[in-house]
């Protein structure tokens, strides 16, 4: 009966809907209650797979191509002069808006996909730390957690000195993104849990590393970049100095 107010909040707060300051209180509870863990973590694997059922039966270019010609109205042919002789700057106009509501709708569907990963990716720290075991292998020693991805993972990556820097390796384990298999590494910095997500880049939206582009409303402060055709995500309740700084570890150790 402790947690039931707690629980009663769990979807808001996996929904990043929870102010700051009650975010921040939110998350220790969660690392410290079993039971509210357990909860979180049942209602994010839900939420995922809800999400990858949604996917499951996806239109082809075909379908809509023929939907659209099937609800286009039918053109009216005229033989009337005054239709041959239609001014250009119609016809300009015509394609002009065309063009921008093309590119307007190629560039709502961008966004949407972007805010789609940053969503998947704050899933999944979410569910990390809502976790009982975090972490598939544990060890401090980068030359340990490194070679436990070889076989594991379609490419490599390096793992960056930590030496006087304030970092702490917990560990790593596999995770997925849309079915794109990738490393998660567990950092801890005064006492704040740091996630670093590493993906092969080909299989993510463009344009994720621009600040301007990351979501207002995500209950963590994240860095983002491509490098060496990989992906790379850090993102914590840390601040965001802090996030930088495992940032520029990570970009000199690659």
């Amino acid at each position: 009966m402790v947690c039931e107010s707690w629980k009663a909040k769990l979807d808001t707060y996996l929904d990043g809907e929870v102010p700051e300051k009650e975010m921040r209180t939110f998350d220790a509870h969660v690392r410290n209650c079993p039971s509210c863990s357990a909860d979180a973590l049942a209602r994010v694997q839900m939420k995922r797979a809800i999400q990858v059922a949604g996917k499951r039966f996806t239109p082809s270019a075909e379908f809509r191509k023929q939907m659209q010609q099937s609800i286009a109205p039918k053109r009216q042919r005229s033989f009337r002069l005054g239709w041959m002789l239609a001014p250009a700057a119609a016809v300009i106009l015509v394609v002009g808006s065309l063009t921008s509501a093309y590119l307007g709708i190629r560039s709502g569907r961008d966004l949407a996909s972007r805010d789609h990963v940053y969503s998947e990716i704050a899933d999944l720290h979410v569910a990390t730390l809502a976790s009982s075991s975090p972490v598939d292998v544990i060890s401090t020693d980068r030359h340990t957690v490194k070679p436990w991805f070889q076989g594991k993972i379609p490419f490599a990556f390096n793992l960056p000195e930590l030496q006087d820097s304030g970092f702490s390796l917990l560990g790593g384990r596999m995770t997925y993104l849309d079915q794109t298999p990738g490393a998660h590494l567990i950092y801890d910095v005064r006492k704040h849990h740091i996630s670093v997500f590493v993906f092969q880049e080909g299989s993510l939206p463009a344009s994720l590393d621009r600040k301007s582009l990351l979501p207002k409303k995500l209950p963590f402060n994240m860095e983002t970049w491509s490098q060496g055709g990989l992906r790379y995500f850090v993102i914590g309740d840390a601040s965001a100095a802090d996030i930088d700084s495992l940032a520029k570890l990570f970009k000199a150790a690659s």
